[in-house]
């Protein structure tokens, strides 16, 4: 959320950044969990319930349980909702579009991601198939172009991280991304302002606030140390949205679909390094040109 300002950056040391990648890997692993998972007719407090075995069956504790006061160990946002859907009885369907947001913490340190699917007669769709199959497995092409361009548009943001450039760089990356993919299925994507990126590390959220679209200022420089998790959110509507009356779901304010992807990333010396991805970022990243440096 808005409103971090200039706070102070917390920057990591190497070892703190191996300990956020032992955090961000749990975070993967429960997320490939929930996805595995899910099926037309669960709930969402039944994703939920996976997540936590996942996470805790790794020694880890959930970063969002009881995070000012949220009831859950991962958020599940479905259609219309854009983030901060409290798991529940609601039952899920074919066709739904599903977000999943997970926090894990591993000795003090956060790892945070967010995935998107719709999901099909047989489970959650992948995030390419055409969209024939799509529609053949019951879900609707639409909703699948939604989520890969806001998964593209994270990738492009994290891309914008490599080479040390200025903080601003991600949001025009993101906002050009999701232009393009609009422009290439003949669709206007609406970008969520209300709600952005943040630093990470000892605390979930920390400064500096990682927007996803175009703003005048440059941002502060991008140096090594910094831990960031880049995570637009984009609709079939406009950007415009409002809190329900549990005070944390976020809808859209005009009932359209929305998607939410996240990953949380380390800038180091040399390049960058996604800690919440199982191959650090090399495959999406190398398709874009920016090689990943892992920490050995």
């Amino acid at each position: 959320m808005l409103g971090l300002g200039r706070e102070r950056i917390e920057y990591k040391t190497p070892d703190q950044v191996r300990v956020m990648r032992r955090a961000g890997l749990v975070v993967a692993d429960a997320l490939h969990a929930v996805r595995e998972a899910a099926r037309a007719g669960m709930s969402t407090a039944d994703l939920d319930s996976v997540a936590s075995d996942a996470i805790r069956g790794a020694g880890a504790t959930p970063s969002f349980l009881g995070y000012e006061g949220f009831p859950a160990t991962v958020c599940v946002s479905v259609g219309d909702e854009v983030i901060h859907g409290i798991p529940g009885e609601r039952v899920l369907g074919v066709g739904d579009l599903v977000s999943v947001d997970c926090g894990a913490i591993v000795d003090g340190w956060h790892g945070d991601s967010a995935i998107s699917f719709v999901l099909g007669d047989a489970g959650a769709l992948p995030v390419d198939a055409p969209d024939d199959a799509v529609e053949a497995a019951g879900g609707s092409a639409a909703h699948a172009q939604l989520v890969r361009a806001t998964e593209a548009a994270m990738w492009a943001g994290i891309a914008a991280l490599d080479g040390g450039r200025r903080l601003n760089d991600v949001g025009r990356a993101i906002e050009a991304s999701v232009e393009l993919a609009g422009e290439l299925v003949g669709v206007e994507f609406g970008i969520v302002e209300e709600y952005v990126g943040h630093g990470i590390g000892t605390a979930m959220h920390q400064p500096p606030d990682v927007v996803n679209f175009r703003v005048r200022e440059s941002g502060p420089r991008l140096r090594p140390g910094m831990c960031l998790a880049i995570e637009p959110m984009v609709t079939l509507g406009t950007g415009e949205t409002r809190v329900l009356d549990d005070e944390w779901t976020v809808v859209t304010g005009d009932g359209s679909r929305a998607a939410h992807w996240e990953h949380s990333v380390a800038i180091l010396e040399d390049g960058i390094w996604v800690l919440t991805a199982p191959d650090g970022g090399a495959g999406r990243l190398g398709e874009l040109g920016v090689e990943v440096r892992p920490l050995a």
